[in-house]
């Protein structure tokens, strides 16, 4: 599930399982917050950026040192350890990104982890990343989800919470059913600058654009491809989002 307006991208059950997880597993050690890396909240520019990016089809343990080396770029205390002080595995739950846990044993003994999120292939043409890291510097600063600690060419890192999944037995909890309606109240009040047209639009076009305009090298898929009447799907979509804007504030409601 995805929301419209300005917080469009940022995942519910996922912003959910990170804010509830005090309720389900207690509180988790090591879990550092923008302000750990930076020495101001994170709407503001001073989260750590690289422009290095990391290759999703290479092998796990090529990609692994290049993970690690974005650490190391993006957090000076971590610049000097030895690459045998930290450990990669992958985390599941991802739908459009690869989801990364790196473990480090810093300087002084400590274990810390961090989620190193890195974008799937393409999937900057139906997403705008723009518009989904200024949501998430300003979801994370009001206290929702995973705290953003640094940005790179193809991902972003975040604080590891250890978490899970609620489930039906879960939601028939009272006392966890009215912090979620607490937490989901606060999460609509949280400002963020930016148009506030539904998103879902936006990406539906965009993806017709990208699929309207597909070549295929062989013959058979092109010609079931050419079978596809785009001009009619343009159509029933437009009159589908003319209709949708009669019952807007309805469809928000039920978000």
């Amino acid at each position: 599930m995805e929301w419209s307006g300005p917080k469009m991208s940022w995942k519910f059950s996922q912003t959910f399982k990170f804010k509830l997880q005090e309720l389900t597993m207690g509180a988790t050690e090591n879990i550092w917050t923008a302000m750990d890396i930076a020495p101001s909240v994170a709407i503001h520019d001073s989260i750590p950026h690289h422009p290095l990016s990391v290759d999703t089809a290479l092998s796990f343990p090529v990609m692994s040192h290049r993970v690690i080396d974005v650490c190391k770029k993006l957090f000076r205390k971590w610049e000097k350890l030895d690459d045998s002080r930290f450990s990669v595995e992958t985390v599941s739950g991802g739908i459009t990104n690869l989801l990364l846990k790196v473990s480090v044993k810093e300087g002084n003994g400590d274990n810390v982890a961090v989620t190193v999120r890195l974008y799937g292939p393409n999937t900057e043409y139906v997403i705008d990343r723009k518009r989904e890291l200024q949501a998430i510097k300003y979801l994370s600063a009001a206290g929702f989800g995973a705290k953003l600690l640094g940005v790179f060419g193809n991902g972003m890192v975040q604080s590891f919470i250890n978490a899970r999944t609620l489930n039906p037995a879960d939601m028939k909890k009272p006392k966890l059913a009215a912090e979620i309606a607490k937490q989901l109240r606060r999460f609509h009040q949280v400002e963020i600058p930016g148009s506030t047209e539904p998103q879902l639009w936006v990406d539906i076009f965009k993806f017709f654009e990208k699929a309207s305009s597909l070549r295929f090298e062989a013959p058979d898929m092109q010609r079931r491809y050419e079978t596809i009447s785009f001009k009619e799907v343009h159509e029933e979509v437009t009159q589908l989002k003319v209709k949708s804007l009669f019952i807007y504030g309805l469809f928000i409601s039920c978000r």
